[in-house]
């Protein structure tokens, strides 16, 4: 959805929050069940499977504007997943331009809590980009397009449901999976884009999202908060002219000084704390635009003529609504201040909400922490939220207790030297399995 008010602006980075604290009070060991011991077993014992299944996934190309290959790792999962006693269902998104989603569900025991588990098909890489294949690089490492984001979450999450489908806990487990076919690229409007999602999260009592593990000093985090991710543009036009004449009362100072007078009022004024404002692209002259897509903008104009137009584009990032609403009113202030010649308008796309670091996500991870310490693993501290971008799982984390980042650890996201750390698969596949299983056996959220 985009907003237009009147204004010109443009915005930069806030100051970052402090690191977030390490656990305090670590959970006391204890000795993993039959059931438990079991689905463990099960997740080494299958390794190499899960590997070639990665591999699989990983070769056929799945950038989200290639909608056939969407379908197509669709299409390999479904077996995996009806193998297990899920009920799949394709969601065609052609009327958003994207391909569609992957929805899966799982009836157990009733009465019990309903986990929605969280992921997607798609990457970044389309396909005429040249990194197109898996590449194994040591026995620990291996690269490939959507290797880790989100192929690899993908992989994790089975591995954990074959393993409880091992041990017998998938039986009365309640699940529903989306796997989103545009989680890179959104189709709009994000009403049609995001309806299954968000209806799946207001079913839901627990909500996993399986894209990669965070790490800080080489530890695992836990992931209870994630950010907004917005647009905005600023577009001031203003009388062009000689460039003897400016900054008189007839000619005015043409387009681009009063941008660039807000751009540093916004990096001024607008910083608190968990609110970063980047400036994406800037452009100006006698003529201006910026393309559709986003992804660059043209520009004609001589030294010697006063620019009529100068636009600006960037993206808000914050931590809760009010954070939003403060920001964007901020803005709207500075960009309605007069300058001698022309107007200024701004615009707001709203893209993905913020998911704020509430009492039940911190719930989650206590519990998750539990099973760390069944698994003999440290204890995971909660993310500074600076530190991760946006996701799916926001949109469902106004109505369910929501925990991030249970696919695996990796490095150079969204590049061609995409890498992932085979053996957090395992470990997150482990921490997913027993989560899962004593979150399913818990009674439901009373609505």
């Amino acid at each position: 959805m985009i907003r237009t008010v009147l204004a010109a602006a443009l915005f930069v980075t806030a100051p970052a929050l402090a690191s977030a604290p390490a656990w305090a009070d670590a959970p006391a060991r204890s000795a993993p069940t039959k059931a438990e011991r079991t689905m463990i077993a099960t997740v080494d014992a299958e390794q190499a499977r899960h590997l070639a299944l990665l591999e699989k996934l990983v070769n056929q190309n799945s950038g989200t504007r290639n909608l056939a290959g969407v379908r197509a790792v669709h299409d390999m999962l479904v077996p995996e997943f009806e193998a297990l006693g899920f009920t799949v269902r394709w969601v065609d998104q052609s009327a958003v331009g994207r391909a569609g989603h992957f929805i899966a569900e799982h009836r157990g025991k009733p009465g019990t809590k309903r986990l929605l588990l969280i992921g997607h098909l798609d990457t970044v890489f389309e396909l005429d980009h040249p990194f197109q294949k898996f590449e194994r690089i040591s026995a620990d490492k291996a690269k490939g397009p959507g290797v880790a984001d989100d192929k690899g979450g993908v992989v994790a999450m089975l591995a954990a449901l074959r393993a409880m489908h091992k041990a017998g806990t998938l039986k009365d487990a309640n699940i529903e999976v989306v796997l989103t076919g545009d989680e890179e690229e959104a189709g709009l409007p994000l009403s049609i884009a995001r309806a299954d999602l968000v209806a799946a999260g207001k079913r839901a009592d627990a909500a996993l999202d399986f894209e990669g593990l965070s790490q800080e000093n080489g530890k695992d985090m836990g992931s209870i908060a994630r950010r907004s991710a917005g647009n905005w543009k600023v577009t001031v036009t203003a009388r062009s002219g000689h460039s003897s004449g400016i900054f008189s009362d007839k000619a005015g100072e043409g387009a681009i000084y009063p941008l660039a007078q807000i751009l540093a009022a916004f990096r001024k004024e607008l910083p608190e704390p968990n609110l970063t404002f980047n400036v994406g692209m800037v452009t100006g002259g006698s003529s201006a635009a910026i393309a559709p897509s986003g992804a660059n903008a043209e520009a004609t104009g001589k030294s010697n003529i006063i620019p009529a137009v100068a636009i600006a584009m960037g993206d808000l990032r914050a931590l809760s609504p009010e954070s939003i609403a403060r920001t964007e009113a901020r803005m709207r202030d500075i960009v309605a201040r007069p300058f001698n010649g022309g107007e200024a308008k701004l615009e707001f796309e709203d893209k993905y909400p913020p998911m704020a670091p509430t009492e039940g996500n911190r719930a989650l991870l206590a519990k998750l922490n539990s099973v760390n310490a069944t698994l003999g693993l440290e204890p995971m501290a909660a993310l500074d939220p600076l530190k991760r971008g946006a996701g799916d799982i926001s949109f469902v984390a106004a109505d369910v207790d929501s925990l991030v980042g249970l696919g695996p650890a990796s490095s150079g996201d969204h590049t061609a030297d995409e890498t992932v750390d085979i053996p957090s698969l395992w470990r997150q596949a482990k921490r997913a399995a027993l989560l899962m299983t004593r979150l399913s056996r818990e009674p439901a959220v009373k609505r």
